[in-house]
């Protein structure tokens, strides 16, 4: 708890400090917004005011927020609770056959995004979400939990429907019913829907809330990102703590605690001596059978490791014991970085190369991590696939050595974040066609087909001379190269990066494709976060870039400023690769040998695909918690910059 705390404080001292003259700064206004001050900045103000990230624009006499291409009114910014309430400009008071304009749910919003935020002060409590419907028949309302949207919306033949619900997982989606636009709305609606009832609520008094706007918050982004395993604000005086409820405390350790102090403090001295040998010594046995239960589980998948290595002795890595680890990193003295699983360490081999060191939290690691990684790695070389060169397992202590990639991920390079080094359209080229390479291999290259799952920038670590590497196999799985079809239990990798068939079991089997949908995100990420566009364009995330960018080549034009002819050639072929790889039905994706072909071919024989679509038509319905517990994972070198 006081490292937890001294760490927090340091933050909050170090963000005064170096927000000093951004403080200091008067607070500016447009319209009925009056208080706009630090992080909020117009873009009027003085270039040392505010945070650019939290840019405010004053169009009318209202204050504007662009966020993920949409278009918002500011209502009211709360600086106590850390919220900014919005309304899509599409929707206007007292008529309510103004609807949203812009698509905006709790998926858009990104670990690194301005206005991200955890469970610590999560969407769910501030905000629920709205679908919009169209249906080719009358819905039966006994079966499905819609509310008429007619009179107040129109659409023909067609009937028109809204659904509210908590979460941005969509279910119970009617057969020949389309959704035509998800937002967000205030949680207030969610409590009206559900105390009053479906039947008894009408779309009018939905739309209410429309108007009255959704909050968002800006908490995590700015006060979190130093906690690690987040923060949250405290009910009654909104001060700010970091989380502690995963410690890496042992259980053991925390029911000594209580026995030998808690215990004796507040117990003994109301009972007789007997009944608090009876607690004391009941409760010791209790910590005495909790720790017999951990150590089994874990030797349980201890002994799993150890029968795949000793099944797999042939495989090339070399397996180094813990000792040599402390030795090859100099007892752990340099840190490149600390991702979900663990740190990384810079350490020197015998033989004098330079390697990055992975060691694996015990409290997190998992055994099948750890095999997918050594039984990928451990027999792939390739000049695009990171190489390990050995690994340490006793018991606990777990480790892996890979050759040391100076220059990061990519992850550093394409980020909006201050400071990051833009890269060339030709070294984004040769990065993404490294990629695809690594990738074609990992399909067709080997005795069995291995599906990444797991393919984003953080995964994509570059040596001395930028040559793309594909790294972190935990999430792998393998398949006979004749069978492409996946047979999964839950859904994996990055939101963001994900394919939609992971969500939606009606457009197909998770395939190989997942993989070409995650690299078709990736490549469009890079062009995103490369092009110089006027400042609505800037605003668009990754998510909704392959809607923009593909109405503008509809259009004929893609605005990108001070970029030669050559360079235009490679942009618009990485952008068109990347749009051919995120259609939303798999069948639909080039597989990645016709990749490399589209990006190493002519501009002038690659078509423009079809649109993408927000959302098929029947989606899966699956438990939240087994999406939560399956999306986190872990990188080489997670932050290395």
């Amino acid at each position: 708890m006081i490292r937890e705390t001294l760490i927090f404080v340091f933050l909050l001292v170090s963000q005064s400090c170096n927000a000093f003259e951004t403080n200091r700064c008067a607070p500016s206004a447009c319209g009925n917004i009056r208080n706009i001050s630090y992080p909020f900045r117009l873009e009027t103000d003085s270039i040392n005011c505010g945070d650019h990230r939290y840019n405010l624009s004053c169009e009318n006499n209202s204050t504007v927020l662009n966020l993920y291409g949409g278009k918002y009114y500011v209502q009211a910014i709360n600086y106590h609770n850390f919220t900014i309430r919005l309304v899509d400009a599409g929707v206007r008071q007292h008529d309510c056959s103004s609807i949203p304009r812009f698509p905006l749910s709790h998926y858009h919003f990104r670990q690194g995004d301005p206005y991200w935020s955890d469970e610590g002060l999560g969407y769910s409590s501030l905000s629920g979400s709205i679908l919009f419907l169209k249906c080719q028949n009358p819905v039966n309302f006994s079966l499905y939990p819609y509310m008429d949207a007619a009179p107040c919306i129109s659409t023909g033949l067609k009937y028109s429907y809204v659904m509210v619900i908590r979460s941005p997982w969509v279910s119970n989606l009617m057969d020949l019913c389309s959704v035509e636009m998800m937002t967000l709305i205030p949680s207030a609606a969610l409590d009206y829907y559900s105390y009053y009832g479906q039947k008894n609520v009408s779309f009018n008094e939905i739309h209410k809330y429309l108007a009255f706007g959704f909050e968002i918050s800006w908490f995590d982004s700015l006060y979190c990102v130093n906690c690690t395993y987040g923060c949250y604000l405290e009910n009654n005086t909104n001060r700010v703590h970091c989380r502690t409820w995963k410690s890496k405390i042992d259980i053991g350790y925390r029911l000594r605690v209580a026995v030998y102090y808690w215990l004796p403090m507040n117990i003994l001295p109301n009972v007789g001596k007997f009944c608090a040998l009876r607690t004391t010594f009941g409760a010791l046995f209790i910590a005495a059978f909790l720790k017999y239960k951990w150590q089994r589980r874990h030797l349980s998948g201890y002994d799993a490791i150890e029968e795949f290595l000793q099944n797999h002795n042939n495989l090339m890595p070399i397996r180094y014991s813990h000792s040599d680890i402390k030795k090859i990193t100099g007892s752990f003295k340099e840190k490149l970085g600390e991702g979900g699983f663990g740190c990384v360490y810079k350490g020197k081999l015998r033989s004098g190369k330079v390697a990055a060191i992975k060691i694996l939290n015990s409290s997190k690691a998992n055994g099948q991590d750890f095999i997918n990684e050594v039984a990928t790695i451990g027999r792939i070389h390739h000049a695009n696939v990171v190489q390990l060169i050995g690994f340490c397992f006793e018991r606990s202590k777990q480790a892996l050595i890979y050759e040391f990639m100076p220059n990061g991920s990519l992850n550093n390079y394409i980020g909006r974040q201050e400071g990051s080094i833009s890269l060339s359209w030709e070294k984004l080229y040769e990065i993404s066609l490294g990629v695809a390479h690594g990738i074609e291999y990992l399909h067709e290259g080997c005795d069995m087909q291995i599906l990444h799952f797991d393919i984003k920038p953080h995964n994509v670590l570059l040596d001395e001379n930028f040559k793309p590497k594909i790294s972190d196999f935990g999430l792998a799985k393998f398949y006979p190269t004749k069978g492409n079809i996946a047979s999964l239990t839950a859904v994996r990798g990055t939101m963001g990066y994900m394919a939609p068939e992971f969500f939606y079991k009606n457009i197909g089997r998770v395939s190989y494709k997942a993989d070409v949908y995650s690299f078709g995100m990736l490549i469009l990420e890079m062009a995103d976060k490369r092009k110089n566009v006027n400042s609505h364009a800037e605003h668009l995330s990754e998510v909704h870039y392959p809607f923009w960018v593909h109405d503008q080549l509809s259009n004929g034009k893609l605005p990108i400023e001070d970029i030669t002819e050559g360079e235009n050639v490679i942009a618009r072929k990485i952008i068109l690769t990347g749009l051919w790889c995120v259609q939303m039905q798999p069948c639909d994706r080039p597989p990645m040998k016709k990749v490399i072909e589209m990006l190493e071919g002519d501009l002038e024989s690659l078509q423009l695909p079809p649109r993408p679509i927000l959302f098929p038509a029947t989606p899966v319905t699956m438990d939240r918690g087994e999406l939560s517990s399956e999306l986190g994972s872990s990188s080489l070198i997670e932050n290395s910059s």
